[in-house]
């Protein structure tokens, strides 16, 4: 991590340099000019530093320059097609027209000619003209007598600009452009490079840095711009790698001390007799994971130092029961819960769940979505403020300035991921008094793999549930091909004439030019055809809220024999009656998603069944679907799919607002990871919130980075 305060000498820069600040912009700069600033301003390339951030995507090892003689001489020695370098000027160019057009033209150096030929690249016809200079690269070879190149790559060369012969070495590919290409980013950062990192500050000290086996951020930034070898790149983006890392997880550790030092809750110890009369409560005895994790729940509602706690589990682990557990521990000390869910068909689900579990006690729920009436939402927000209702459970709508509460000591966030900070911090604005918050417990149904856990979810104490309730079964998933989805339809139909019900989902919404079937016509087509007599609902996240409700309710119900919906059902959504889910175009789904589907079906004592139609479009396609036909185990599916998918695509990195990361590999570099973790502990724990002075800077960097995203306080 960087920083352009001060200048910093190292070992990686010629003594003659001449410091180049980091603001500085690029327009000024030898190679751009006020023709190429707009061009490298699109790539975000604005300033110095936006160049030395600017990190190469892949390297190619660079063919040496030979002259024209010489490279046709080893070409005539080598029985294979080898790539070679040449450097020249055009002499002579034609453009053949016609079904496949070509460009030919003739290069010349000093010691002979060497034929180019270029298929379908029109974009050349500027470029290639007589008295062109420039360096073409490819793989030659002799035909009737001639050195030939079919399709090289053309390196334009001005007179005015020199550039340096091709030795051999490794040739840093930028992302780039078709106006701004790589070879002229290169030049630029080359140019710049000695200067540039004289500007670099090191916010790491260099005893942790040469105690960890890594080089210095100067030397790091120039190996990865020029290394003379790949081991030298690798040694680069190590260092690079780390500080990304670790300033994620200073900003982990920073949140954890800021929810411990600057935040109080109410103390709810739980004593025998409150314990007895929560689990008397309960409709049915706690699995041994389940109490578990209520112990580690029950230890942090004991304290002033407010709960913030992730419960993942897998489907059907009982996360629920364990909810109303720390629910029912606020209102035994006179408190008050809330229960926020993503949406209103899961919202209106826990309210029935939690309903059915407390009936006959004398806790009052009550239930705030958006579409309540304008009356019975009076009730509610006047129940809740005079402490009135005990227990909250609801949408979105629980967070709006009007919603206030007497005394909330616990907030529970389902589906957390679908959450951001903002949400959290508006829950915590609602405890009785401004310098108290109250505890927070998020969930989620997705476990989460242990790289992520520590990388996105550093700043939250983890419980896992793990096995499923006695009164639940792993369906039977089987994958089919989609020329045979009728016999899918035909098998489901069975099901439903012995009076079960089924789930079909979609991947999209509306028709879409992409091939993706949708609710309304695969409805309709069911509807028309094999299906044709059942009952069938549509469901999905773009109806309002009421209607939606409506479907659920008559599904619910038994009036609808079929539901097809997004992936929209894919939590929370509890039919005791449906048996069989079948996922359209199946290779669309992550393996976690397809995981949570099929955890909608069998949950009535009724065995469930899982179908998987689709057709995998590469290996990795299918090997997932063979580890979901193989494993029933949420954490190991959790732990293949961020492999096979990587983070951006498991939680969107948390859907909260988090930058990616750059450099790192949440796989590859875990033991770095781990590494910094440590790091950053012991930084914080002898720092507390890097308000120390000489931490100052790099507080700065983190707040900046992370500070939105997990509501960081800037404080001092």
């Amino acid at each position: 991590m960087s920083d352009s305060n001060a200048p910093s000498g190292n070992d990686a820069v010629p003594a003659a340099a001449t410091p180049i600040e980091l603001n500085r912009s690029v327009a000024g700069l030898p190679g751009v000019g006020s023709q190429f600033s707009a061009r490298f301003a699109h790539l975000g390339l604005r300033t110095v530093g936006d160049l030395l951030n600017h990190l190469p995507i892949r390297y190619e090892t660079e063919v040496a320059e030979a002259a024209v003689t010489d490279a046709k001489a080893a070409t005539e020695q080598s029985e294979e097609t080898v790539t070679r370098s040449v450097r020249g000027e055009i002499e002579k160019v034609r453009h053949i027209p016609g079904r496949r057009p070509r460009i030919e033209a003739l290069l010349a150096d000093t010691s002979g000619t060497i034929r180019l030929v270029w298929f379908n690249a029109p974009w050349l016809v500027k470029k290639i003209h007589p008295g062109a200079c420039g360096i073409a690269q490819g793989r030659a070879k002799l035909r009737g007598g001639y050195l030939e190149m079919v399709n090289p790559r053309w390196e334009p060369v001005a007179e005015t600009v020199h550039v340096a012969a091709h030795t051999g070495r490794l040739r840093p590919i930028y992302p780039a452009t078709e106006e701004l290409p790589t070879a002229r980013i290169e030049r630029v950062i080359a140019a710049i490079l000695p200067g540039a990192l004289l500007s670099v500050v090191d916010l790491v000290p260099a005893p942790l840095i040469e105690g960890r086996g890594l080089v210095s951020l100067a030397t790091a930034y120039h190996q990865i711009h020029l290394p003379h070898h790949r081991a030298e790149a690798e040694s680069a983006r190590r260092r690079l790698a780390y500080d990304e890392l670790l300033c994620l997880q200073l900003a982990m550790a920073m949140r954890r001390w800021q929810v411990r030092h600057a935040m109080r809750a109410p103390a709810m110890p739980l004593s025998a007799a409150i314990e007895e009369r929560i689990h008397s409560r309960l409709p049915f005895a706690l699995t041994p994971s389940q109490l578990e994790v209520c112990a580690e729940i029950a230890v942090d509602l004991g304290k002033t130092i407010p709960m913030n706690r992730l419960l993942q589990g897998d489907v059907g682990s009982g996360k629920t029961a364990v909810a109303v557990y720390a629910m029912l521990t606020a209102v035994a000390h006179g408190h008050q819960a809330v229960l926020l869910a993503p949406t209103e068909i899961l919202a209106d689900q826990h309210l029935r769940t939690v309903e059915t579990m407390l009936a006959g006690s004398r806790v009052r729920i009550a239930g705030l979505t958006g579409s309540l009436r304008t009356a019975d939402r009076a009730v509610v927000l006047s129940g809740l403020a005079s402490g009135g209702f005990d227990i909250a459970i609801g949408t979105h709508a629980l967070l709006g300035a009007h919603v206030q509460f007497k005394s909330l000591a616990v907030a529970i966030i389902d589906e957390q991921h679908r959450f951001g900070v903002e949400q959290r911090a508006a829950l915590r604005s609602k405890g009785p008094v401004a310098e108290q918050v109250p505890h927070i417990l998020v969930m989620t149904a997705t476990p989460i793999p242990r790289t992520l856990a520590l990388s996105f979810f550093g700043d939250l104490d983890i419980s896992s549930l793990r096995g499923l309730l006695p009164s639940r079964t792993t369906p039977t998933t089987r994958i089919m091909p989609t020329q045979r989805s009728d016999e899918v339809y035909t098998w489901l139909k069975t099901r439903i004439a012995k009076g079960e019900q089924a789930f079909v989902v979609v991947p999209a919404v509306d028709g879409s030019d992409l091939g993706l079937k949708d609710v309304a016509t695969h409805a309709q087509s069911l509807e028309e055809g094999i299906l044709r007599g059942c009952r069938i609902g549509r469901v999905h996240g773009q109806m309002k809220s009421a209607a939606g409700e409506e479907v659920m309710a008559d599904f619910r119900a038994g009036k609808l024999d079929i539901l097809v919906a997004t992936i929209i059902i894919e939590v929370g959504v509890d039919i005791p009656n449906a048996t069989v889910m079948v996922v359209e175009q199946a290779e669309r789904f992550g393996l976690a998603q397809l995981h949570q589907l099929r955890g909608r079906v069998g949950r009535g004592g009724k065995h469930g069944y899982c179908v998987l139609i689709g057709e995998p479009p590469s290996e990795i396609a299918q090997s997932r679907f063979d580890a979901i036909a193989a494993s029933s185990d949420g954490f190991e599916i959790a732990e293949l799919d961020l492999k096979l998918r990587g983070p951006g695509e498991f939680f969107g990195a948390r859907q909260s607002g988090l930058p990616p990361l750059r450099v790192a590999d949440l796989v590859e570099d875990f033991p770095l990871l781990l590494q910094a973790r440590a790091d950053a502990e012991a930084w914080i724990g002898s720092s507390g919130d890097l308000s120390a002075a000489g931490d100052l800077a790099l507080r700065t960097r983190v707040i900046g980075l992370y500070g939105a995203a997990l509501g960081l306080c800037d404080i001092g």
